[in-house]
């Protein structure tokens, strides 16, 4: 059994990027990780232009300017200016190329076609220069950048359509249970529905890991086996609930050693999720999990989402750690981490009832989990507590 840190660096250590890359249109690379540098086509801005609505100006010695013509957003026109004349002009609009600086309205006089400069203006003031932004063929975005709306909008100014990112990796949820009904047939005794399926699918979808593939098995090793082996063989992720103890009808561990998967860990000094399993063969990670929901996704959270976030290119990714006031008092009964389910609201965390790692009433009204490290033996209100921020 090994503590939490340990856990995640063990994990960190031995997930790589995936190596294949697939090309989608820009409009559809939010959330993933560019495979390949992207450089500029054109150069941005592409022309000299105007930042503000006003006029553009040869700057002279005085301040009385002549107005002669006037220049839209979109115009080919390039009037000619001499010194002393100006030309009304208009937020991105192409600044004349005679012209060397643009006044804002608001600090001019207007009338008729005379202009009168209420304050000095200085050389290139409001113009964009050519390549402000990025200059052709320079990288516009590097390698390994995660796109995000603003990116999108970056390289469609560009022109750009088409980029290369990181695949996103295929992920099989592998369910296992005699116990297990799907929800919709008859509850008979001693049954219980299945949710863990389900909760980790949402759970993947809203994250935009969308290729994800759900086996079902029940307690019964050669069938354990066979369904393990394929999944392993077809995906990049297996996530594995329930099973990976050690009781009678618990056959992912023996179906794991007997497929040759090898062992990075199995436990953690936590709570939920201490019967956590992390292994690897070949090109597939294998992560066991406890059958009880809450536990599953704690682990999820914890240790899952990064994995996956690295394996898709994403490297520096990390969970949102913040440090603020605890609402609440918590006596921890045993020596192991613990990740409480709690509500973040204005900068304070409100820890929830209801922490067994079989109840999800309580992770459904959570965004935030309480971490509390295993020397910690109690929270009190107004103590500092270290919060882990859920994206949900």
């Amino acid at each position: 059994m090994i503590p939490v840190k340990e856990a995640i660096n063990v994990i960190d250590k031995n997930i790589i990027p995936l190596k294949e890359r697939e090309k989608k249109s820009v409009l559809n690379t939010s959330g993933h990780v560019l495979f390949e540098d992207v450089y500029a086509p054109i150069d941005m801005p592409p022309f000299r232009q105007s930042a503000m609505d006003g006029y553009a100006i040869l700057l002279q010695n005085d301040v009385t300017y002549t107005i002669i013509d006037e220049v839209r957003a979109g115009n080919h026109h390039n009037p000619v200016l001499k010194a002393g004349e100006a030309v009304r002009i208009f937020t991105g609009a192409p600044v004349p190329n005679a012209a060397n600086a643009v006044i804002m309205q608001e600090r001019v006089t207007v009338k008729n076609n005379k202009l009168i400069l209420q304050k000095p203006v200085s050389i290139g003031e409001n113009i964009r220069p050519i390549g402000e932004q990025v200059k052709k063929g320079d990288i516009a975005l590097s390698k390994g950048t995660k796109m995000t709306p603003a990116a999108v909008g970056y390289l469609l100014s560009l022109g750009i359509t088409e980029l290369f990112v990181f695949k996103e990796p295929s992920i099989a949820i592998v369910v296992t249970g005699s116990e297990l009904v799907e929800a919709g047939h008859s509850l008979t005794y001693g049954k219980i529905y299945e949710s863990n399926s389900g909760m980790l699918l949402s759970a993947l979808n809203s994250l935009g890991y969308t290729d994800v593939a759900i086996q079902k098995v029940g307690d019964d090793l050669a069938h354990t086996c066979s369904i393990l082996e394929k999944a392993i063989a077809q995906h990049n992720i297996v996530l594995i609930t329930g099973g990976i103890s050690v009781g009678d009808y618990d056959f992912v561990g023996k179906a794991l050693q007997e497929l040759t998967v090898e062992q990075l860990f199995y436990k953690v000094k936590q709570k939920p999720g201490k019967p956590f399993f992390f292994g690897q063969r070949k090109n597939c990670v294998v992560f066991g999990l406890p059958g009880n929901p809450a536990a599953v996704l704690s682990c999820f959270y914890i240790y899952i989402y990064p994995a996956i976030q690295k394996l898709s290119g994403d490297i520096g990714f990390k969970l949102s750690r913040i440090t603020v006031k605890s609402g609440s008092d918590f006596i921890k009964k045993s020596d192991n981490a613990q990740f409480l389910k709690a509500i973040l609201k204005d900068g304070e965390a409100t820890i929830l009832e209801g922490q067994s790692s079989a109840m999800l009433q309580t992770f459904a009204l959570a965004n935030a989990m309480v971490y509390m490290p295993e020397e910690q033996k109690e929270i009190s209100i107004g103590d500092l507590v270290e919060v882990i921020r859920l994206p949900v």
